[in-house]
């Protein structure tokens, strides 16, 4: 069974002086501090969030998977 995609965002501003509706955007990620990460499913939602606050965020794939088997 194929998983769904993932990526992790990671807060790397401040988000002192930011506009409330992009910290607000920044909590609902999980975002709080400079060096927050989270993992969030792909999906136009979260597309739509990562545009409102994508100049203070660096995002990359999450690794999937876990143990390798032999």
């Amino acid at each position: 069974m194929a998983q769904a995609k993932a990526v992790t965002v990671k807060l790397v501003k401040s988000l002192i002086g930011s506009k409330k509706n992009q910290i607000a955007t920044a909590h609902s990620l999980g975002l709080r501090r400079i060096g927050d990460e989270s993992v969030q499913p792909v999906n136009e939602a979260t597309q739509g969030k990562l545009r409102v606050i994508g100049h203070l965020i660096k995002v990359s794939d999450a690794a999937q998977g876990g143990a390798n088997q032999a």
